[in-house]
């Protein structure tokens, strides 16, 4: 990697959205303007990269988003960035601008676009972890990660008061396709029964009979919350399996879907995004190029963009065994 000056930077937002990633554009623009760059806002991610679209940002392009959900930048998907003439028009478009450097605020995926972007251009690409799931190795904490565990706090406290008033159980399904944190976070912080997710495998045998004996203790209000990625299946399989086995108890399903993603960043995800967000420009002036800002142990931590990409976080062992005393 060459150890020439950046001058020009692009941010963008990929993959699936968090809430967060505005106050991380709003860091990344206002720390570069502080420092003499010239900041482009790449709309839709790669895709915009490769469609020219791709506008000069200033400090007033970022005020009042801080506390927003979603991405001004808008976000997609992009198979054409998989292919090496997609991404020789995206540098053709950069290079027309003099763009040399970029933010990538996303997930594994798009760190893996970065990362072969980078090594195929020679331009530095940093990447701050976006995502709800809490799936990148290199960080105790990703951008909306906070806000999405507490959106589905709130949502089974509102499920358990119904399902108290008329003693049914309850099924909720939350997002988490790859990794179970947000099953296992709400789970534990609303007194969830059992918490199945994908790290763990699901012992149907064992759901069964957990919640028959809880039916013959006379305990009426139970919660099962379930990884939509869980490999048994998601909400209305267990269900399905529930009802067949369990014929008396009264179940229903909720699933609550993209309600994960939206809605205003909690004080958490908004620091953290800063956070990241005005390191990200300092790596990028400091010379420290295809790396992931992380935060472990409240330290800054960088992670080269292809470790952080290739490792996933591990569930703790200690965690599984305190969901099953504490449900009990």
């Amino acid at each position: 990697m060459s150890a020439r000056k950046v001058t020009k930077i692009g941010v963008l937002t990929s993959g699936g959205d968090a809430p967060g990633m505005n106050a991380a554009v709003r860091a990344v623009v206002r720390t570069g303007i502080y420092h003499g760059l010239e900041v482009f806002g790449i709309i839709r991610g790669y895709s915009g990269m490769i469609d020219d679209d791709i506008i000069p940002m200033d400090s007033r392009s970022v005020a009042n988003i801080i506390q927003r959900g979603g991405t001004i930048l808008k976000t997609a998907r992009c198979k054409e960035f998989f292919e090496p003439e997609g991404r020789k028009k995206a540098f053709e478009n950069l290079k027309k601008k003099g763009i040399d450097g970029l933010v990538i605020i996303g997930g594994d995926g798009s760190f893996r676009g970065a990362q072969k972007f980078s090594n195929e251009f020679d331009i530095p690409c940093i990447g701050l972890p976006g995502t709800i799931d809490k799936d990148i190795a290199g960080t105790d904490f990703t951008i909306g990660f906070d806000t999405a565990v507490n959106t589905a706090v709130d949502a089974i406290d509102k499920i358990r008061d119904t399902a108290d008033a008329h003693d049914r159980l309850f099924i909720v399904e939350v997002m988490g396709r790859d990794a179970g944190y947000i099953a296992l976070h709400s789970g534990i912080a609303t007194g969830a029964e059992n918490i199945l997710i994908p790290e763990s495998k699901t012992d149907m045998e064992e759901l069964v009979h957990s919640l028959t004996e809880k039916e013959k203790r006379k305990k009426l209000v139970n919660l099962v919350v379930v990884a939509e990625g869980d490999e048994f299946g998601g909400a209305n399989e267990v269900a399905a399996v529930i009802k067949k086995r369990i014929p008396q108890a009264d179940v229903r399903v909720c699933i609550l879907g993209h309600i994960q993603r939206g809605g205003s960043p909690t004080c958490l995800d908004r620091l953290i995004a800063s956070r990241m967000g005005y390191h990200a420009v300092e790596c990028l002036l400091n010379g420290k190029h295809n790396v992931m800002v992380g935060i472990v142990n409240n330290n800054l931590y960088y992670t080269p963009l292809d470790n952080a990409i290739k490792a996933k976080q591990k569930i703790s062992e200690e965690w599984l065994k305190i969901v099953k005393i504490l449900a009990s």
